[in-house]
């Protein structure tokens, strides 16, 4: 009998890029070091592993990690930059936390793609908009090197995050 196989997050390589470069191109490249960085924190790991909570005291899991990081970045590119009129991600009415709380782990597959779609349409949000372009979103202007910024800082505080859950996972550490 052939037996299904258990999907895990694929490896994923993580960029270089310049040290040097002008700031329109050093945001984009920290971002996807920041973005791959997160995607090699969660490689190899089952539905039920990224979602589990290894720490009790907190509702913290690389599934919940990974629902959040596709929903910040809709919303900050797409939605609140490019004022785009697409629905945010895992709004569930009087539950502030369901990209968090809310999870299946049969659907990681499903969640990964979504997280990596959300990172290409973000991309293309942006393409031929300068750092210093200003868009209204909810009422505020922001500019692009705002949103940059915010989403780095986003991703950079939850791969702490993500080292934290994967040691307390399966052990793995560093990189």
């Amino acid at each position: 009998m052939i037996g299904r196989m258990t999907w895990t997050v694929p490896a994923t390589a993580r960029p270089g890029g310049s040290l040097t470069a002008p700031e329109a191109e050093l945001l984009p490249d920290y971002l996807a070091w920041h973005r791959a960085t997160f995607l090699h924190k969660c490689a190899g790991l089952t539905g039920e592993q990224l979602a589990l909570r290894p720490l009790p005291v907190s509702s913290l899991s690389l599934l919940g990690l990974m629902r959040h990081l596709a929903k910040v970045e809709r919303t900050w590119f797409r939605i609140r930059f490019a004022g785009q009129d697409v629905p945010p991600l895992h709004a569930v009415e009087g539950h502030k936390d369901a990209d968090f709380d809310l999870l299946e782990p049969e659907r990681a597959e499903q969640e990964y793609l979504a997280l990596l779609e959300e990172q290409r349409l973000a991309d293309l949000a942006v393409v031929g908009a300068g750092l210093d372009e200003n868009l209204a979103a909810y009422g505020e202007e922001q500019s692009l090197r705002m949103t940059y910024l915010h989403v780095i800082t986003e991703y950079a505080r939850h791969n702490g995050h993500a080292d934290l859950l994967r040691e307390h996972t399966d052990g793995v550490t560093g990189g």
